[in-house]
């Protein structure tokens, strides 16, 4: 079970420009699905190969997910995919050709510095408003994408709450580097700490409803649950894709084997 894009180079695409009435940008944090260096913490149970697998289901969930957020709720949004390691990789440039998104690089020593400079790219291109979110929300509500853009026209920062004491979305509408400094991330004070930080900076906070992301086995088989009834919902009403549905099933499946 492994994650298995096409191995040959895409089409050359031409470097899209921002598009006319789109006055704010969202930006999708990803990394590519390489064995071992995604969803480590899931490994074991999973096998590297499975994990990755997760992860690039998930990469494309979101992709497919916020395409249509734009589409159906007309948010003036232009997505950009920031990539790490490189935007160089064969994954993302298949990427930015079947899901019509413009590649960035992360760059910076660690997470906050990342974060803060494609906030900084963007209000540079002229973004009024900018939102990022990670990939471990594939079932996240397309309103939220909406909620987050509204709320920033009355708060300076907006932060989606996961459950586990980080963030899964940050948003703000202008560049505030030292929001993002002296964070310890990857810990269960991201967010305490991060609001903290925006009250020492006199910013005003907006907060999105709690969502759980998937970086612990026990949120996985949350996961899986919140598949499994899915499922049982009208095809049009579900928030899994079939892809990532499968896969959890699958895991499942395995994960019983193993026990």
């Amino acid at each position: 079970m492994g994650y298995n894009p096409k191995t040959s180079s895409p089409r050359p695409s031409p470097q899209p420009s921002r598009h006319q009435g789109a006055n704010s940008a969202l930006i999708i944090f990803a990394k590519a699905p390489i064995p071992g260096q995604v969803k480590t913490r899931l490994c074991p149970p999973l096998t590297a190969d499975e994990a990755t697998t997760l992860h690039g289901s998930f990469v494309l969930d979101t992709l497919e997910r916020t395409r249509t957020a734009v589409a159906k709720l007309k948010l003036p949004f232009d997505r950009f995919l920031a990539c790490s390691p490189s935007s160089t990789a064969v994954f993302f440039k298949i990427m930015e050709e079947r899901q019509v998104v413009m590649l960035i690089d992360q760059e910076g020593d660690d997470l906050g510095a990342r974060m803060s400079r494609a906030f900084e790219t963007m209000f540079a291109r002229g973004y009024k408003r900018v939102l990022i979110v990670g990939t471990d929300v594939p079932s996240l509500p397309l309103e939220h994408y909406m909620q987050a853009h509204t709320l920033l026209d009355k708060y300076e920062v907006v932060l989606g709450p996961a459950l586990d004491g980080g963030y899964y979305l940050i948003g703000l509408n202008k560049p505030t580097p030292a929001l993002f400094e002296n964070i310890s991330w990857s810990t269960n004070r991201v967010l305490s700490l991060t609001r903290e930080k925006a009250n020492r900076l006199g910013l005003s906070i907006g907060l999105l409803p709690e969502w759980r992301d998937i970086d612990t086995i026990d949120d996985l088989r949350a996961l899986i649950e919140a598949s499994s009834l899915d499922a049982r919902k009208p095809k049009n009403e579900q928030a899994f894709s079939s892809r990532t549905a499968g896969a959890l099933q699958l895991i499942a499946k395995r994960l019983q084997a193993r026990a």
